[in-house]
């Protein structure tokens, strides 16, 4: 009986894997002969150049230490412009050179390329926390961006006051959590009610007290790994609709569960309309939560698929992030590991179950050295197809004393898609910032400059921030799409997208979280290759409604508002 159902499964998965790699060629893909990837750092430029994270390490190499930051592309202020917000990390009284640092920093988009420091005029200038990673969204439905802080003890919500200032409501909103380490943080609408439900990652039980004494080489101590700690259960705050929340951690299925988790990504993997969490955990299986569509969750991480290597074997996972990148229309899911473990790549092919391609898509192999933190989905040469970026580097300063080929510092991967679901590293080729060895922690995207081309922002530990600026040239046309919700989330979190060109379909999703501590902007950018007009826009709303839009001319931005049908403006992009 057992071999009966065992045959059975590999032949569904035979069929399903058959019917999965049946992709087509897409068309109007922007010629990549003429293509020149470049990017260019602006840090110093911008006036990003003062920020430095801060971990507080005075020798004695605590764990927390080699783990931060975050960083954010969000419009505190909504004027249209991407401003910056940075973790700073923090310090151990009584042991650190210094007493306290920002755990948070503020930069105000100036609109002309640079930005100006606002973290005491935004009233954020007093926090005091080991602060770690980032997300933002508009938790009250008023109209304007809140941040929540996750940090080693308890985490900070701030709500933005519509005038350029927070004010920290954590207590009152209920969503500060034990005094653990936390990590990873989304806001979503899990039940389509219009009010953004909040899942926080949690990572290790450590404090200074029961730091333990690890090390690479049994001489000198080192930063241990999270096998030599007991892991955290993750944080469900349903919204309540009214400023406040209620943990349902376990009603909602989310508890217990490994913890010792680092990325979490929103996806809608089988298209019922409800999201899914894909969740990242370092030297645990991965997880699956699949969302009933009752207001629970039901991990089906192992059965899926997802939860190991294909040898069986649970990985360090770090970042993560899901999108469509081949014409399948299924999702890919993608978690950065581990050094020696290669960069996860599992794309979905029905009933529940996602096929292992991290060799056969071309990233395996080539990412088997680094170690990977950051790492999202994005259209830099706007082809029309989702290239993956990866920010690397290793957590063991030193590293290179111990293993051949393995270093500290690390060049990112810019894995160029070719349609197909097939990558290549151009990072080598393009040169330049993508060249240049970083100890790498956080990234985001998000157009800064509003050109149409899509630039990325990454911390590095115990360093400074990266600002930069895709200069990429020869790219695509493009469609920028920001969704206004009326029934949905004001800001369309939790919405599914779909451009089409003809035959061809391009679909992304309006969410928070996703990569590593971080948080990207929620305007869509889709690269639409040498098309200068979108034949339509479909959008299925969180609420439930579905509803299309267009058609439209290329190389603008639109704003679509629910339940209307039409674009209430059409932006033009700076420069134009």
């Amino acid at each position: 009986m057992w071999k009966a159902s065992f045959l059975g499964i590999l032949l569904l998965l035979t069929s399903a894997c058959e019917r999965a790699e049946q992709v087509q060629r897409p068309l109007d893909a922007a010629p990549t002969s003429t293509v020149q990837i470049a990017f260019t750092d602006v840090t110093e430029t911008a006036g990003l150049g003062a920020f430095r994270h801060e971990t507080g390490a005075f020798g004695q190499k605590w764990f927390p230490e080699s783990m931060g930051s975050g960083c954010g592309f969000i419009d505190y202020n909504n004027d249209g412009w991407l401003d910056i917000v940075l973790v700073g990390g923090g310090v151990w009284p009584g042991r650190s050179a210094k007493d306290w640092v920002r755990p948070l920093w503020l930069y105000r988009n100036n609109g002309d390329g640079t930005f100006t420091d606002v973290t005491d005029e935004a009233g954020l200038g007093n926090l005091t926390a080991y602060a770690l990673g980032i997300t933002a969204a508009d938790y009250d439905n008023d109209g304007y961006e809140d941040l929540y802080v996750t940090t080693l003890w308890k985490n900070i919500l701030l709500r933005n006051n519509g005038n350029g200032t927070f004010t920290d409501v954590t207590q009152k909103a209920g969503v500060a959590g034990d005094s653990v380490w936390s990590s990873s943080a989304i806001f979503f609408d899990a039940d389509g009610d219009g009010d953004l439900d909040l899942f926080v990652g949690n990572y290790v039980y450590w404090t200074p007290e029961t730091d333990l004494w690890c090390s690479l080489d049994e001489k000198t101590k080192g930063y241990c790994t999270p096998e030599a700690y007991t892991g955290i259960p993750p944080y469900f705050f349903r919204n309540n609709g009214n400023g406040t929340f209620t943990d349902e951690s376990q009603k909602a299925g989310f508890a217990p569960a490994p913890g010792k988790t680092l990325g979490v990504a929103e996806t809608d993997y089988n298209h019922d309309g409800c999201p899914d969490l894909y969740v990242a955990n370092d030297t645990q299986p991965d997880q699956l939560y699949r969302n009933n569509c009752d207001g629970t969750f039901t991990d089906i991480g192992l059965i899926s698929g997802v939860a190991y290597d294909e040898n069986g074997k649970a990985r360090a996972g770090m970042g993560n992030d899901a999108g469509v990148v081949d014409t399948t229309g299924q999702v890919t899911f993608f978690v950065g590991n581990f050094s020696k473990e290669m960069i996860g790549v599992y794309r979905y092919i029905g009933n529940d179950l996602f096929i292992d391609r991290a060799a056969v898509s071309k990233i395996g192999r080539a990412s088997l050295q680094t170690l990977t933190f950051g790492l999202f989905l994005f259209d830099v040469e706007r082809d029309g197809d989702l290239d993956l970026f990866a920010a690397n580097g290793h957590v063991q300063d030193e590293i290179e004393r111990v293993q051949d080929g393995i270093t500290y510092a690390q060049p990112p991967h810019l894995f160029l898609n070719d349609g197909y679901g097939f990558f290549e590293d151009v990072a080598p080729k393009a040169g330049g910032v993508l060249a240049q060895p970083i100890v790498a922690r956080g990234a985001c995207y998000g157009d800064f400059n509003r050109d149409g081309l899509v630039d990325i922002l990454v911390t590095e530990n115990s360093g400074r921030a990266h600002l930069w600026r895709n200069e990429t040239k020869g790219a695509g046309h493009y469609l920028r799409v920001q969704l206004v919700g009326t029934k949905s989330h004001p800001q369309g979190i939790s919405s599914q997208v779909v451009v089409r060109l003809g035959q061809r379909r391009l679909e992304q999703r309006v969410r928070t979280g996703g990569s590593y501590l971080s948080v990207s902007e929620k305007t869509l950018t889709f690269g639409l290759g040498t098309a200068r007009r979108v034949d339509a826009v479909e959008v299925r709303w969180a609420s439930g409604l579905q509803e299309t839009f267009g058609p439209f001319d290329a190389d603008q931005e639109v704003r679509l508002v629910e339940g209307t049908g039409r674009p209430a403006t059409t932006l033009a992009q700076a420069g134009q």
